[in-house]
């Protein structure tokens, strides 16, 4: 089987640190990368020993089956629509655009296209988190009543770029953390939000009146309601995934994360114990499911759709914060 050939739109951290050997693991080729700053592009590619640099989208996707689009988020939108109309396969990075009406016509031209569109949500493909949903599932919980995300971290250094200075890109914390939260609550609770009231926080390292802080409640169609609190802060903070029911309560600590680490407590009338989980990479499980699609064996782990429905809840988050009310979550806005 020839393996999927890859193209990186963006010569990005994240790929750099997580996605370039997720693929390589998976059995996949990074064929190409394409850079608008071609100095970047071509040390980019020696580095990492990628065959090629461009800086055109043409360029490459003359050369793969699929793109990986990391770009800031205001660049989504038309790369991704250039890359179903060159018949790629995509899968981009959160937020899908910048726009629920974006988003939206993403997924729609992918459809069109007949190409798979994955949203690289990778915290759903946590053990931690399949675990949880597989409690909830099984009903070890009872009846859900209610959720609580703690997501709140210190922004590293290398990472305080666009995310906290240049408000054209969809900077922020919500945008960048708490769509992660949004997703996360959707595949571990099997549920879906109807509105949302928040307040923000600026205490300093977002410029230009960018949030770094946000506290939020979001209900769910059952009747849950989930509490959130994201931050980029937050030097010492542990985060914390809580689904709390009418039998019982599960407890992730550690587990809003990147890494494959964390635990599941389960506390019932029995007691507290563990839940068995088996780690593994997050963004190797993304890709092998991507891959799976790809061959119409499948779907991706989160598709264009989770995309636009995690998306729905952060623009609502930002509209509640910032008129005060509760605002409902309208995915196809």
């Amino acid at each position: 089987m020839r393996p999927i050939r890859w193209g990186l739109i963006g010569a990005t951290t994240i790929a750099r640190e997580w996605m370039i050997a997720a693929i390589r693991a998976e059995a996949g080729e990074v064929a190409g990368v394409m850079s608008t700053d071609p100095q970047r592009g071509a040390a980019y590619a020696a580095e990492f020993g990628i065959p090629f640099a461009t800086t055109n989208l043409a360029g490459l996707f003359d050369k793969v089956d699929a793109v990986y689009v990391a770009t800031t988020n205001d660049l989504h939108h038309g790369q991704v629509l250039a890359a179903a109309k060159a018949g790629r396969h995509v899968l981009c990075e959160k937020p899908l655009a910048l726009t629920l009406v974006e988003a939206r016509e993403m997924v729609a031209a992918c459809k069109a296209a007949g190409v798979v569109l994955g949203t690289n949500h990778h915290l759903r493909n946590a053990a931690t988190h399949r675990a949880m949903r597989a409690a909830i599932a099984e009903g070890r919980v009872g009846r859900p009543l209610f959720a609580r995300v703690c997501h709140a971290v210190y922004l590293p250094e290398h990472l305080q770029g666009w995310r906290i200075r240049d408000p054209r890109t969809g900077a922020g914390v919500v945008m960048d953390i708490t769509v992660h939260d949004a997703d996360t609550l959707r595949f571990v609770l099997g549920d879906e939000p109807e509105a949302v009231t928040a307040m923000v926080q600026r205490a300093g390292l977002g410029e230009g009146g960018i949030e770094d802080g946000v506290l939020g409640v979001a209900r769910f169609k059952s009747g849950l309601l989930a509490h959130f609190f994201d931050a980029f802060t937050c030097r010492y903070a542990r985060t914390a995934f809580e689904v709390h029911g009418s039998a019982g309560s599960l407890f992730g600590l550690d587990c809003m994360t990147q890494r494959p680490i964390g635990t599941v407590t389960l506390r019932d009338s029995q007691g507290d114990r563990a839940l068995p989980l088996d780690h593994e990479n997050l963004y190797q499980r993304s890709v092998r499911a991507f891959h799976t699609a790809v061959r119409g064996e499948g779907a991706p782990s989160a598709s264009g759709e989770d995309g636009v429905r995690s998306m729905a809840l952060a623009v609502a988050t930002l509209e509640a914060a910032g008129s005060g009310r509760e605002t409902r979550v309208e995915a196809g806005r």
